[in-house]
């Protein structure tokens, strides 16, 4: 399995504390993936009219990728530093964020096993005429498993 670090990041101040579990379960998630900064950032407001609207709340997924040399503790990008930076493009959503990190190999593999079956995904990431982006294959092979995906296209 490819998961074996997962940080979860405290949503922002200014927003309503953590209800209790059983409130949680019954309230509707919509997942966000993080391919680029700007490509997140439309899709996290693609996502925040979307929960706003259906009373929902969002969780930033963040599939660190650590390449096979380093060991899976130790990513190229220090933890800390992506800890501050997915704090501020979380905050800027009007909707109630968390921010889940994930240490691992594989992607696709560490999302399909975070993500409940029939989840709600909302995807960012440039669309090409001739030949699939990496966002595209990854939206596609999302839908494949079993995922209800929203592809956000930007520039």
């Amino acid at each position: 399995m490819s998961l074996a670090i997962e940080k979860v990041l405290i949503p922002a101040t200014g927003h309503p504390p953590e209800p209790r579990i059983q409130e949680t379960e019954r309230r509707l998630n919509i997942s966000v993936v993080f391919t680029s900064v700007k490509s997140t950032l439309a899709a996290l407001k693609e996502a925040g009219s979307l929960a706003s609207s259906l009373g929902a709340r969002i969780t930033l997924l963040v599939p660190q990728v650590v390449p096979y040399p380093l060991p899976l503790e130790s990513p190229p990008v220090l933890i800390e530093f992506n800890e501050n930076r997915f704090r501020v493009i979380a905050s800027q959503s009007l909707v109630e964020t968390s921010v889940n990190i994930y240490l691992c190999r594989d992607q696709l593999q560490t999302l399909t096993s975070v993500l409940s079956p029939g989840s709600i995904v909302v995807l960012g990431g440039r669309k090409r005429w001739w030949w699939p982006s990496r966002d595209e294959i990854l939206a596609r092979e999302l839908r494949r498993a079993g995922y209800e995906v929203l592809f956000k296209e930007t520039e």
